[in-house]
């Protein structure tokens, strides 16, 4: 049965793989994950939503709902592996495996649905869209897709860990994200008569020298926070300074309280520049995901799981990137685990790959952890 099960769920994988789709556009997604969850019996729960799936398996017995939750979305990256089922839509690319986190939790699906008369209470699936760009886990929660829900479980695939370990930790995992968008508007002049403008490229090159002071003289070395200007746009030719500069980037942090005063920082810093070349700085803050805290003892019972799957457990280096499963985990109690895929390149690069040898661990992780959570609820 397994060997069986792994060739299915590689060819799912690579099904989605080949098909890829952006945040909430995932509509084929959402066609053939439900197909795939209908052949088994598997019961489709009603959703507002216009793209993701929501199932559940109902066991014979009465328990707590624990919800397995997988992104489906993928990103817009031209696909460099030359794989031979390497993605066939230009431009968008599952280059952060999402397809592999679909194809483990369809697993995990079926083998619950093979037991489902000995579960004690009900597993709910969560096939989420929009992770990347579109606040997927928002518009799940407010479908109503977790409210009877009394745990949720997910996992990431982590390409520098081998196939067969994994990171489980309590506590922080992954970064709030916060992005922001800062025009400059000076005076444009020609190059040679600076005096007569109020030049943004000058003013720029000092905000972004200052922004780097938020995290080196205003967060405890203790603390973890990263400042990255990543975008910078003036100008368009050589002897003329332009009337406005574009600056993009994000800031991730890890506490809540860091992560209003960085932002007060950031805009005091951003103002007092601006102002100090003449100018009038207009700024765009748009706030992502919080951070990811797991909850101790779901964490530990997961971990407890991992290791009768004789999974290789450790615990790993929280990660400055962004996950909006920190959503439910301000709702419910949950974890979420760093899954080795022994991958060449790392998540968002157009030559990123996993191991499909993970898959199935995945799914068997996943399924086992959802099983542990119901037997022993009292626990956590």
């Amino acid at each position: 049965m397994s060997r069986e099960l792994e060739k299915r769920l590689i060819s799912i994988r690579r099904h989605l793989h080949q098909y890829p789709e952006l945040s909430n556009e995932e509509f084929e997604t959402t066609k053939s994950i439900q197909t795939w969850l209908e052949e088994e019996g598997i019961e489709i729960r009603h959703t507002g939503l216009k793209t993701g799936v929501f199932a559940e398996i109902k066991g014979g017995k009465p328990g707590p709902t624990v919800a397995i939750r997988a992104d489906i979305d993928a990103l817009p990256i031209e696909e460099r592996t030359g794989l031979p089922f390497a993605s066939k839509v230009k431009g968008v690319m599952h280059a952060c495996g999402h397809d592999f986190h679909t194809a483990a939790a369809i697993g995990a699906a079926y083998l619950l649905k093979e037991c489902q008369s000995e579960l004690s209470g009900t597993v709910r699936l969560l096939f989420q869209p929009a992770e990347e760009f579109g606040g997927g886990a928002v518009h799940v929660i407010k479908d109503g897709q977790i409210d009877d829900v009394d745990a949720v479980i997910g996992l990431h695939n982590k390409p520098n860990l081998p196939v067969g370990t994994i990171g489980i930790k309590d506590g922080p995992l992954m970064a709030a994200v916060d992005r922001f968008h800062i025009v400059l508007q000076g005076k444009g002049s020609h190059a040679a008569i600076p005096q007569h403008g109020k030049d943004p490229i000058a003013a720029a090159a000092q905000l972004i020298s200052a922004l780097q002071t938020i995290v080196s003289r205003n967060v405890s070395p203790i603390d973890s926070a990263v400042v990255s200007v990543t975008s910078i746009t003036g100008g368009n030719t050589w002897n003329v300074i332009p009337g406005d500069v574009t600056l993009e980037g994000t800031i991730r942090t890890f506490n809540s309280e860091i992560r209003e005063e960085v932002k007060e920082k950031f805009y005091s810093i951003v103002n007092h520049i601006a102002a100090a070349f003449s100018q009038e700085a207009v700024i765009g803050w748009f706030p992502g995901p919080p951070a990811l805290h797991n909850h101790p003892a779901v964490t530990e019972m997961a971990r407890l799981s991992a290791r009768q799957q004789s999974l290789h457990v450790i615990n790993p280096e929280p990660s400055m990137g962004g996950e909006d499963f920190a959503y439910y985990l301000q709702h419910i109690p949950g974890t979420f685990a760093f899954f080795g895929t022994n991958g060449n390149e790392d998540w968002h690069h157009p030559a990123f790959t996993v191991d499909e040898k993970a898959i199935i661990k995945g799914a068997y992780f996943l399924s086992e952890s959802a099983k542990d959570l119901l037997y022993n609820h009292g626990k956590w």
